[in-house]
């Protein structure tokens, strides 16, 4: 009796041990090195960090080449628009898009306001990205795995558009109506204006984009009649820059790569024939003097040589600027300037110097001279407003110089008077050479940002980019292809996508791109 009296016990203690380990079982099985649930501050430096990180390589890969800044001397494809489907930004910006809804989401459960505006400007910047890359995209039902949609749709680019413009409005808005710190903000370091200032002037650029398909006039005096409501870029202090470190691994993408891989881009002939037909120092910014000169840090204008764009690979290697075969070759070709060089190239380099940037107060500048130019806006000054960006580009160069002690090149980056008087600068003429005027001093200040100079060239036209003579394709390309990957796992979208808006080729205009 005694005996199964103490079993009973034992078997109920057993039981009473087990329900307990059972109720308290997902406290208990959570890998802390592992989380479920993240915060926003932990979600938004990589958001930031690989969304800018990717439109920075995409630059010196594709942006730098196809608007003729830069030309290559090896493995001359890029060059040469021979372009197959392109698997970034789309499969990286996706990936981020599904943090940045995770953002939205915590956020707006604790009452974070500041953090959802700052989220869903990262997602407008990276979905305008996209469709003026590939055009149509998904859209309204993107990253929506977990409602189980896992073949999303194809949304026309005029909806993503819509989308885009209410979530930057709305952003504006909510920023400042709460009172967390926006930890984890390496963008703009949790200053709350600057975010609202970005989404603005986004607005700005995105209206214009559209501009030959809607009439934006309305929409931008709207945004300018009230700067306390609706601010805006107004200093190169404001740019929307992502600024790298002096550590690993935060130091700027080239900073790191191989010396063969940077050595692969040069200046182009374009690049330097432009620059230096009217006197711009920034030559010295965008350059360096070529080895066989034997010119230092800085060189005559002479001593920088450009390479055409599009040659085929023996011809581009082989280049001579002079024509004489014995001065041909990569020590006859500019590299790309010392505040983008990497560690590898010279000990001269610095990891600090050159910023990823989103958006600049001088492609602002320039956004509201066109505006005022072609009528769209009545604020402001067009020739005002066209200096001021041209003399904003000059600044940042100076300045972005002298972060990285390059003070010889910073000490003649600046024109003189002489070069705002000049014919090819002066804003004068018909409104067609104003324009004109524009989209070139536009053009030269949007180096090295991103894809937006092609993205503005497909619109503008400015300035002229002939395909090179080894070209596969007549046409300087209009978009990317959509990734192999979306033609496999989504074919039933993606046949119905090209329908509507044409080949998959990167000769098919976007929605915006009016021929």
């Amino acid at each position: 009796m005694k005996i199964s009296t103490i079993k009973w016990s034992l078997l109920v203690s057993m039981l009473l041990a087990v329900a307990s380990c059972d109720s308290d079982f997902e406290e208990i099985n959570v890998n802390p090195n592992s989380p479920e649930d993240v915060s926003s501050a932990l979600l938004m430096p990589t958001v930031i960090r690989n969304s800018v990180n990717e439109v920075a390589g995409l630059a010196w890969g594709y942006g730098n080449v196809v608007m003729q800044y830069t030309a290559k001397i090896q493995f001359t494809n890029e060059d040469r628009y021979n372009w197959g489907p392109q698997g970034n930004p789309y499969n990286d910006f996706y990936n981020a898009l599904r943090d940045v809804n995770n953002i939205i989401s915590i956020s707006q459960e604790a009452g974070e306001n500041n953090y959802v505006g700052a989220a869903k400007i990262m997602k407008s910047w990276m979905y305008s990205f996209m469709t003026d890359t590939y055009g149509d995209v998904p859209y309204t039902e993107a990253t929506s795995a977990k409602e189980e949609i896992n073949y999303p749709v194809f949304d026309r680019q005029e909806t993503i558009y819509n989308g885009i413009l209410a979530d930057l409005e709305e952003a504006n808005q909510l920023l400042g109506t709460s009172s967390e710190t926006l930890e984890g903000d390496i963008l703009f370091d949790g200053d709350i204006m600057k975010w609202r200032k970005f989404a603005n002037s986004l607005r700005l650029r995105i209206y214009m984009r559209l501009s030959d398909r809607v009439d934006p006039s309305s929409a931008l005096q709207q945004i300018l009649a009230n700067a306390t409501n609706n601010p805006i870029i107004t200093s190169n202090e404001d740019n929307a820059a992502l600024q790298y470190l002096p550590e690993v691994p935060n130091q700027h993408p080239l900073y790191t790569t191989r010396s063969g891989s940077f050595d692969e881009y040069r200046l182009s002939e374009n690049m330097e024939t432009i620059l230096k037909s009217m006197n711009d120092p920034r030559l010295y910014a965008y350059a360096q003097p070529t080895t066989g000169s034997g010119a230092g840090v800085v060189g005559s204008p002479g001593t920088y040589q450009g390479v055409p764009n599009g040659l085929a690979d023996e011809e581009a290697l082989q280049y001579s600027p002079s024509g004489d075969p014995t001065q041909g070759g990569s020590n006859f070709i500019s590299r790309v300037g010392l505040m983008f060089s990497c560690s590898a190239c010279t000990s001269l380099a610095s990891p600090i110097a050159y910023q990823a940037m989103l958006m600049s107060y001088a492609e602002v500048q320039f956004i509201l001279a066109e505006a005022r130019e072609r009528g769209f806006i009545t604020t402001g000054d067009a020739e005002t407003y066209y200096l001021d960006g041209t003399r904003a580009s000059f600044n940042y160069y100076e300045s972005r110089l002298q972060v990285g002690n390059f003070d010889e090149i910073a000490n003649v980056v600046q024109p003189g008077g002489e070069y705002f008087t000049q014919p090819a600068v002066a804003y004068t003429g018909s409104t067609e050479e104003k324009l004109e005027k524009i989209g070139r001093q536009k053009w030269i200040a949007l180096f090295f940002n991103g894809m937006e100079a092609w993205f503005d060239w497909r619109r503008t036209g400015y300035p002229e980019i002939i395909p090179g003579p080894a070209a596969f394709i007549p046409t300087v390309p209009v978009r990317f292809m959509y990734p192999t990957t979306v033609q496999a796992l989504n074919a039933e979208n993606y046949n119905a996508v090209i329908s509507v808006q044409g080949p998959d080729q990167v000769t098919t205009r976007v929605w915006w791109d009016v021929d």
